[in-house]
């Protein structure tokens, strides 16, 4: 099921009330394209600054304060997201006050498809909540042009009912199954994300060390079957040497710890996965898994 990007929203009716949380390099670019669409949206980040810095939202206090029918992750991990959960400032306690019944969960982080799955059984067998894991493809610039990608699993009712949400802030919203689906869906593209910023990374490494120019090579490359969007949206990482930002090699592993988990539990040997997971695991060895993922190039280089 894909939905194609619309600024019509009413045509599915209308939308539940809307809380985002978390408000990072991908959560507040999706936040200001909500806003844009006049949805009205609650925000809450645990540094409230940068919740405050998003003009047109309410800014609430605590979790609990944001507990509305549709709450917005845009975090890290599976953690972060449960640590939102409990306690008197939490979700819960927040949905159980405002008497929201069947709230949705929407989880944008990259997770892994086998915890978010017993995570989503575990959330509405005892409090009711509908989990939709909805991981994002697309960088920090896809989330500031409204073109992201949403791979998503859970109920597809629920699906439907968030579909013209995820159209403020997506190109692409495509519903492949259960709780976790997406989530599966996500690591077949971090392998691919992955392979493709290390092959790059080497060819670049090898290209400096013969002598050669890295614009020029780069050129080159884009104009041919090596082209790719990682070329495009990160290629100057490599001329520049700039490997501050961005996305992590830390989180890069961490997906692929995800991926070589998926894999194990259907008996699945990925040689190149593994491979990918090595190389970014000597990275982190070196003191350089906060760097943008493009800075494999310094191990390779080492």
């Amino acid at each position: 099921m894909t939905i194609p990007n619309s600024n019509q929203h009413t045509s599915r009716g209308p939308l539940l009330s809307v809380a985002l949380l978390g408000t990072g390099p991908m959560g507040a670019p999706i936040a200001r394209n909500i806003l844009a669409h006049q949805i009205p949206l609650t925000l809450w980040n645990r540094t409230p600054q940068k919740a405050r810095a998003i003009a047109g939202a309410t800014v609430a206090a605590t979790p609990a304060n944001a507990a509305r029918e549709i709450v917005v992750t845009v975090l890290p991990d599976l953690p972060q997201v449960e640590a939102l959960l409990h306690g008197e400032h939490g979700l819960l306690k927040g949905w159980k006050d405002a008497r929201i019944h069947h709230p949705i969960l929407i989880i944008h982080g990259t997770v892994s498809p086998v915890a978010v799955a017993n995570f989503a059984k575990d959330c509405l067998q005892n409090w009711g909540v509908t989990v939709l894991d909805a991981p994002l493809s697309g960088g920090t610039i896809g989330a500031e042009e409204g073109r992201l990608s949403i791979m998503a699993g859970g109920p597809a009712e629920a699906f439907e009912r968030v579909a013209p949400l995820f159209e403020t802030y997506s190109t692409t919203a495509v519903w492949f199954g259960e709780t976790g689906a997406g989530s599966t869906v996500k690591a077949c593209n971090q392998i691919v994300v992955a392979a493709t910023v290390t092959a790059l990374a080497e060819a670049m490494a090898l290209a400096a060390a013969t002598g050669l120019d890295l614009e020029k090579v780069q050129r080159v490359l884009a104009g041919g079957l090596a082209n790719s969007e990682v070329l495009t949206q990160k290629g100057k990482r490599w001329i520049d040497q700039d490997f501050h930002g961005g996305g992590s090699a830390k989180n890069q592993l961490k997906d692929l710890n995800f991926i070589a988990e998926t894999a194990g539990h259907t008996g699945l040997k990925l040689p190149l996965a593994t491979c990918l997971r090595s190389a970014f695991a000597n990275m982190l060895a070196a003191g350089d898994g906060d760097l943008d993922h493009t800075g494999i190039y310094r191990t390779i280089r080492t």
